[in-house]
């Protein structure tokens, strides 16, 4: 067992990180250990980002004990650069953390500093100076390429950079190379935050935190209201909102809402909100108080201002639109589900059940009825098709004059048909999906129910195929 963290204290006694328990107990014996537990520290790293979040909403982990946080264009709120480097630093040590926080032009540079340098804040421009002076270790290698490097005489940053990259290149590979320039800010450094970067935010800020709902409820209208305009000035509308509620206490609540259609009404967007707290299993506990709300659009669309038409029809599905969001967010968006299309042929797969919020990408639209024809598809189909016994069919590829299903006899007036459906050679391995084709009939009978009919199999090549209902037309 080695020690992997130090205290403060630990690190004056004359102890590192990488001596084995033995060792430091000979040197300390009352030395106060404590067994590492992985899945607490990536729970205090994840409260840790979300407090975070109050900076800057763009957050990226760095495990097992680092954060970096995209703080472009939010260092004015804060007074600079200095004062929020300050002040998060501050917040941090009184949650009892020690800390150390860099604010540099790329993100590889900043945590370099902050795991091996002594620099707070690094002018634009001066990356790839700030950085010569670091171990080799700060470019995060491999320990073999890292010893590797250190027996060439190469100890820092600096001298390694003062070399031609070819020949690390074709002795460590492209990757090495490509970290050095990300390092000295000379490449962009890939970054995946670890929540969906919104495409709208706003924010309150409260000298003296507020608990009560009227004053939440407010700041929240307002935030709403703020948002709907400049979604206005865009000509777009929110699907996805997101209020974050965050404590003085650094505990942060997140609610969320989606809608159904674009939306950018502030008194909708505020109602949704109410319905979904209203609906929480788990209220929200202000505790002593949210120092800091935010309003946040993570999904966006274009949204032309409505048009009502001569019939009122608009204004209808717009209503109707309104509910079925409500009844999402207060129930969920799995309970309220809707029929979307698929684009396929194949009966059994011609519609599937969908929250009524999703937003399919298919192109796939309902088929039009011819005017003054009958529909092709009924309302109803049964899943699975239901087997009827024939009492008199034309054959060979007649439709049947006589069936029975449920224990009662139809007699057979009209029909139309054969139209043969042939399954879908890529789905055959499918469970549940049919092998042979199936020829179907629309057929009525003498009291003028309508019925889904098909014959699974041939007269031609089977003496007995076997023959089902499918649907019925209402």
């Amino acid at each position: 067992m080695r020690l992997v963290a130090l205290s403060r204290q630990a690190k004056r006694a004359g102890l590192a990180t990488g001596i084995s328990l033995a060792d430091a107990r000979a040197r300390i014996p009352d030395l106060w250990v404590e067994e590492m537990d992985h899945i607490a520290d990536a729970a205090l790293l994840d409260a840790v980002a979300d407090d975070c979040d109050r900076v800057t909403p763009i957050v990226m982990a760095d495990a097992p004990d680092g954060l970096t946080l995209d703080i472009t264009g939010c260092d004015h709120l804060f007074g600079g650069e200095a004062q929020l480097r300050l002040g998060l630093s501050r917040r941090l040590r009184r949650a009892g953390l020690h800390t150390r926080t860099v604010i540099a032009g790329a993100p590889d540079t900043a945590r370099a500093l902050a795991r091996f340098g002594q620099v707070a804040i690094v002018p634009p421009g001066a990356e790839a100076a700030a950085v010569r002076t670091l171990p080799i270790a700060a470019l995060g290698l491999a320990e073999k390429d890292r010893v590797a490097i250190s027996r060439a005489g190469l100890k820092t940053i600096g001298a390694l950079a003062d070399r031609p990259s070819q020949l690390f290149a074709s002795r460590f590979g492209e990757e090495m190379t490509h970290r050095l320039r990300r390092l000295q800010g000379h490449a962009p450094a890939p970054l995946t935050p670890r929540r969906p970067i919104p495409m709208l935010w706003l924010e309150r800020r409260f000298a003296e935190p507020i608990g009560r709902s009227e004053h939440v409820e407010a700041a929240l209208s307002e935030l709403a209201q703020e948002a709907c305009a400049r979604l206005g000035e865009r000509r777009e509308g929110g699907r996805l909102f997101e209020a974050c509620f965050f404590r003085a206490d650094g505990a942060v609540r997140r609610i969320l809402v989606e809608t159904g259609r674009p939306m950018r009404d502030p008194a909708i967007v505020l109602r949704l909100f109410r319905e979904r707290l209203d609906s929480l299993a788990d209220p929200i506990d202000p505790g002593f108080g949210f120092d800091f709300i935010r309003l946040s659009l993570l999904a966006t669309e274009t949204l032309a201002s409505l048009q009502s038409s001569l019939d009122g029809r608009a204004a209808e599905e717009d209503q109707v639109a309104d509910l079925a969001d409500r009844l999402s967010t207060r129930f969920g968006a799995g309970r309220v589900l809707r029929f979307a299309p698929e684009n396929t042929h194949d009966p059994a797969r011609a519609a599937r059940a969908v929250p009524v919020s999703f937003n399919p990408m298919t192109s796939a639209v309902w088929p039009a009825p011819a005017q003054g024809e009958p529909p092709l598809r009924p309302t109803q189909i049964f899943d699975p098709p239901q087997p009827i016994h024939i009492r008199l069919v034309e054959v060979p590829d007649g439709p049947p004059r006589r069936f029975s299903w449920r224990k009662k006899e139809f007699d057979v007036r009209r029909a139309e048909g054969p139209e043969r459906i042939a399954p879908e050679w890529w789905r055959a391995s499918d469970a549940g999906s049919h092998t042979i084709g199936r020829d179907y009939y629309r057929i009525e009978d003498v009291e003028g129910r309508r019925f889904w009919l098909f014959r699974a199999g041939d007269y031609t090549t089977d003496a007995s195929p076997v023959w089902y209902l499918h649907g019925v037309f209402a």
